[in-house]
């Protein structure tokens, strides 16, 4: 079965058995005007609701306001910090131009409100000394990723055009999205 045009007749088990990208997502609940905010999830979620029900599901959001005004490596870190720019130049020039957020670093700082950024540049070093020990876990929205990472780790031999070209063979497929053996069928 090739992948099906996304469109509101679509049933939802079909429409989650394949793979859709974000803009695909976004352009659709445009049309259906569907809250498009969100991560692709989010959207996903939304989308099979509403391709079952006809209901469109919204998520409200909360403003939140930064509390404090000056970062120091001593300032505590806030409750439901949002990872801003102000936060990204802080830590660079503690930490320098390398630093970049990841989401282990975004998840230790949401979960360690009232330590300070000091504890939070000493875990981000630490949280980079483990990532070079062990292959990082990609989160489930980047499929592609995953595909690409799991295709090089069978296939040194292979260039990332043949990965690409696999991957585009794969999520036209229904079922998931994991790289396997049989998949180089298609170069």
């Amino acid at each position: 079965m090739t992948r099906p045009e996304l469109n509101k007749t679509l049933d939802a088990d079909t429409f989650r058995s394949f793979y859709y990208l974000k803009e695909e997502l976004i352009s659709f609940c445009k049309q259906e005007g569907i809250q498009r905010t969100g991560s692709k999830s989010d959207l996903t979620e939304r989308i099979a609701h509403y391709l079952t029900t006809g209901q469109k599901l919204t998520k409200k959001y909360t403003s939140r306001k930064n509390t404090i005004e000056l970062l120091t490596p001593e300032t505590k870190i806030e409750e439901n910090l949002v990872c801003s720019e102000r936060h990204r130049s802080f830590f660079k020039e503690q930490i320098g131009s390398s630093f970049s957020f990841n989401v282990h670093f975004q998840n230790w700082l949401k979960q360690n409100s009232g330590k300070t950024y000091q504890d939070a540049i000493q875990a981000y070093i630490h949280i980079l000394e483990e990532k070079k020990k062990t292959p990082t876990k990609i989160d489930r929205q980047f499929e592609y990723n995953t595909y690409i990472r799991d295709f090089f780790e069978q296939n040194n031999d292979k260039s990332l055009k043949d990965a690409i070209t696999c991957w585009k063979y794969k999520k036209s497929l229904a079922g998931h999205n994991k790289y396997e053996k049989k998949d180089l069928d298609i170069l």
